[in-house]
């Protein structure tokens, strides 16, 4: 997979959007000493379950794929004026 510019970043912003979402959806919350792999998991697998994101193949299923995800699904709903999509070429 591509590297994304400011990718780090935009998978923290992941982290906190998607846990949000998660804890709204109804799916639990997380607690601040949770592993970031752990809840990039929880909030990859919710997100392909809510059709919200497309699923990574089967044999790509690991977590820095699945972080990688997070940081893309970040490009395409923060706004084109958000910090983080400033730096962000696609």
């Amino acid at each position: 997979m591509k590297k994304i510019k400011n990718e780090a970043a935009l998978f923290k912003e992941a982290l906190k959007v998607g846990g949000r979402y998660f804890e709204a959806r109804g799916a639990g919350k997380f607690e601040a000493t949770d592993h970031q792999n752990m809840k990039a998991r929880a909030i990859y697998l919710l997100l392909v379950k809510d059709k919200v994101i497309q699923p990574l193949a089967s044999h790509d299923e690991n977590v820095p794929n699945m972080r990688h995800k997070l940081a893309l699904w970040m490009t395409k709903v923060l706004p084109a004026d958000h910090p983080l999509m400033l730096h962000h070429e696609s």
